[in-house]
């Protein structure tokens, strides 16, 4: 298994820079089921913001994309699950893509409750929103 940084799928996926796009699509074409490429919560989390700031994707085209990388076995997204679910929460609007994620590590640690003082994260289930 390798580990991908955020910057070979964003190559991948946006087609820019032409010799880095072909170095990036070598890469991730020799990638196999059995020696996959490993992809941690912290570039999935990256990845949105570069994508939807960077190069202005509308959140839907975002969530396709990651349903897609988790869809793909030739790589093992980490916590594909939580993932999945603050894709979906995140191509419906609301609360950003990093708040999901973190919501999604809260419950799965157990957490009874997530507190923020963002007005948005606050509309995630099991959320509270902390007022001065």
């Amino acid at each position: 298994m390798i580990a991908l940084d955020t910057n070979i799928l964003v190559r991948f996926l946006v087609d820019d820079e032409p010799q880095q796009v072909g170095m990036a699509r070598e890469l991730l074409e020799g990638l196999t089921g059995e020696q996959p490429g490993f992809v941690c919560r912290e570039v999935i989390v990256e990845l949105v913001w570069v994508l939807e700031r960077t190069y202005e994707f509308p959140r839907e085209r975002i969530a396709g994309v990651l349903d897609a990388l988790i869809a793909t076995e030739e790589l093992q997204i980490e916590a594909s699950d939580d993932v999945a679910r603050a894709a979906f929460q995140y191509g419906r609007g609301g609360a950003g893509f990093s708040d999901l994620m973190i919501a999604a590590a809260a419950q799965r640690a157990g957490a009874q409750a997530l507190y923020t003082f963002d007005q948005k994260a606050a509309q995630i289930p099991n959320a509270t929103l902390l007022r001065a």
